[in-house]
């Protein structure tokens, strides 16, 4: 038995917001918290029930007892935190301010040179390799800079090694790096990857991909027949405060596709992360079940619902997750309250 369910590899940060509604360069008061990919996925799949943990380094400084103690509270373990003692250590900052029809949500990084792009191989423990069922990275881990990218492939290698599952977000940031470096970098781990997340537009634009959804996923497990799932989340959004969701998750083990009907018009408080709560159903729901159904109806569901949450994280456990998808299902009148 490993000991964990799932490992991540990420970037940690603090995202810095002013209240509902207020504006970046008007108020003088921010809401902090600390977020990042593949924390937020690490974090949900925790709350559903798993074991997971996350390798990232961070400043050994308050601003980075904050973010362990974050993590600690969303029960993910922080045994593979490094610790940053150089008199340069920082924690990577964003900016993030909500948007309200017309005006779209804003963001404004400050993350260069944080401690996270010096994370060395030989600050990771060889043991961590064979102590998990999955490995989950995305592409900003690989766009942060060239020795990110270096340790994240090498660390997939020693995984994949090792006997873990891999799963990988492709996660595209033009913000971070262009597209053919992108495209070159992510052609090179995909003969290692089990579990693929892609968005339609990076199957169109980066892979010039053409076609249905259907026929691009096919495509990319004839070209990599290693891939076992791939995942596409379809996102309408309406307003920055309304949105409707679903997604399309085609099993190359069984050739077969899964979908269900939209969660319409969600009321989203605060949408960042939601992505990543995506990500964390599906693979909590192959990790515990291994059906692609139920990954699906898990991945939709937690997307759905950190859409109403604020901050990065999830804070939705199995309870509260079933519930949403029992009634996500049904038919009928529904009780208006949860008691």
């Amino acid at each position: 038995m490993k000991d964990f369910d799932l490992i991540t590899l990420g970037e940690i940060m603090l995202r810095l917001s002013p209240p509902l509604n207020k504006r970046i360069m008007r108020d003088d008061v921010f809401e902090k918290y600390a977020g990042g990919a593949e924390l937020n996925v690490a974090s949900g799949i925790s709350l559903l029930g798993l074991r997971t943990a996350v390798i990232s380094k961070l400043p050994n400084n308050q601003i980075g007892t904050f973010v362990k103690n974050r993590i600690r509270f969303n029960t993910v373990s922080d045994d593979f935190l490094i610790w940053d003692d150089t008199p340069n250590a920082r924690l990577g900052i964003y900016y993030y301010e909500n948007g309200a029809y017309p005006r779209k949500p804003s963001v404004v990084y400050d993350r260069k040179n944080s401690s996270f792009n010096s994370i060395r191989l030989d600050e990771i423990p060889e043991s961590v390799y064979s102590s998990t069922r999955m490995f989950y990275t995305s592409g900003i881990t690989l766009a942060l800079s060239e020795n990110t990218r270096n340790v994240a492939t090498e660390m997939i290698k020693k995984f994949k090694a090792g006997g873990a599952l891999i799963a990988f977000d492709v996660n595209y940031r033009a913000n971070l790096w262009d597209e053919a470096t992108a495209k070159k970098t992510i052609l090179e781990i995909l003969p290692y990857v089990d579990y693929l997340f892609i968005s339609e537009e990076s199957c169109r634009r980066m892979f010039a991909k053409s076609g249905t959804l259907e026929e691009m996923h096919r495509e990319f497990c004839r070209d990599f027949p290693n891939i076992k799932l791939i995942a596409s989340s379809e996102r309408e959004v309406i307003s920055p405060k309304v949105h409707s969701f679903t997604s399309l998750v085609y099993s190359a083990e069984k050739d077969e596709f899964f979908t269900e009907p939209q969660y319409k018009e969600i009321d989203v408080v605060d949408r960042i992360g939601s992505g990543d709560a995506y990500c964390a159903g599906v693979l909590f729901g192959m990790l515990k079940y291994g059906d692609p159904k139920k990954a699906m109806e898990f991945g939709n569901a937690t997307c759905a619902t950190k859409n109403t949450i604020f901050g990065d994280l999830p804070v939705s456990d199995f309870e509260e997750i079933s519930k949403i998808i029992r009634a996500h299902q049904a038919t009928g009148r529904q009780s208006e309250m949860d008691r």
